[in-house]
């Protein structure tokens, strides 16, 4: 399995960063604009557990996948939501990202991204991948929550 964290500081404050994770899907496509689609197949009371179809569009491809809710915290100063899916039946990923408030203003955002090969052909390519993907992720983040900050 191979694990990557980024963390990142955001001008703008938790709830407004909340949003682009704990939102609609015109708010997520903000910061994952390949998301096409994310419909609900089973909604939990506490969230935990939840399953969504989600549908990401690579180059011209679509692929499909249920991505399914493993963590969920909602409180005042931090918030937490990893989840986690199968992908094109070759890879285990999981996705978690974690809020802290550190003051009005401002949140801490940290991201981490594990990928866990299922077939074995597929352990020698991930033995070459870099953390690229995640520190442009985070990257985005912090530049969609500051512009949409500044916005209002």
């Amino acid at each position: 399995m191979k694990s990557w964290t980024e963390e990142i500081d955001i001008d703008a404050p938790i709830e407004e960063v909340w949003t682009l994770f704990d939102g609609s899907l015109a708010n997520m496509q903000k910061i994952m604009p390949q998301v096409v689609d994310n419909q609900p197949i089973h909604e939990t009371p506490d969230v935990v557990g939840s399953i969504y179809r989600q549908k990401f569009k690579e180059g011209k491809r679509i692929m499909e996948y249920d991505v399914k809710t493993l963590q969920y915290e909602n409180q005042d100063t931090s918030k937490t939501f990893k989840v986690g899916f199968t992908l094109a039946d070759m890879f285990d990923i999981t996705a978690m990202y974690e809020l802290e408030k550190l003051d009005e203003e401002h949140t801490r955002f940290r991201y981490t991204a594990t990928n866990q090969p299922l077939k074995w052909y597929v352990k020698l390519i991930l033995m070459f991948a870099r953390d690229k993907v995640v520190v442009d992720f985070v990257k985005r983040v912090k530049r969609v929550a500051e512009s949409e900050t500044k916005e209002e």
